[in-house]
C-alpha cells in the first residue's frame, strides 16, 4: 500500500512539472538572453535591442527631430515578436512619432484573435 501511496506521488509530481510545447516556455527560469545590446549618444539618439532564447526579441531605435524648436519630438521605431503557446510567432513593427503610434501585426500560421488584436492596435 505504502509503495502504491508513493508510485501515485510520484506520478503527480511529473505530471505536475513545467511542460515546454514547441518554443514556448513555461518555466521562464530556463529562457537565456542570445543577444543584447544598448547603444545611446546621450544627445538625443539611442538603439537597443535584444533576443532570447524563448523566441522573444525586441529592437527599437529612436532619434529627437526638431531638436531646440517648439515642434521637437522623439520619433520611435522598431518591432517585438513572441512565440505563442499554441507556437505562433507573432511580431508587432511600429513608428511612434509626430502622427502618433502605428502599429502592424504579423503573425505565422493561423488567425490573430480579435481581443488580441485590440489590445495591440490600443482598442483593448
Amino acid at each position: 500500500m505504502k509503495l502504491a501511496i508513493i508510485v501515485l506521488c510520484l506520478v503527480a509530481l511529473v505530471a505536475a512539472a513545467p511542460q515546454r510545447r514547441g518554443n514556448y516556455y513555461s518555466d521562464y527560469s530556463t529562457v537565456q538572453v542570445l543577444r543584447y545590446f544598448n547603444e545611446n549618444s546621450g544627445v538625443g539618439s539611442y538603439s537597443f535591442g535584444f533576443e532570447q532564447s524563448d523566441g522573444n526579441k525586441r529592437q527599437e531605435q529612436g532619434e529627437l527631430r526638431n531638436e531646440g524648436r517648439e515642434d521637437q519630438y522623439l520619433a520611435v521605431k522598431g518591432s517585438y515578436s513572441w512565440v505563442s503557446p499554441d507556437g505562433i510567432v507573432y511580431t508587432v513593427t511600429y513608428v511612434a512619432d509626430d502622427k502618433g503610434y502605428q502599429p502592424e501585426v504579423e503573425q505565422g500560421p493561423g488567425e490573430v484573435p480579435a481581443a488580441l488584436a485590440a489590445t495591440l492596435l490600443g482598442a483593448g
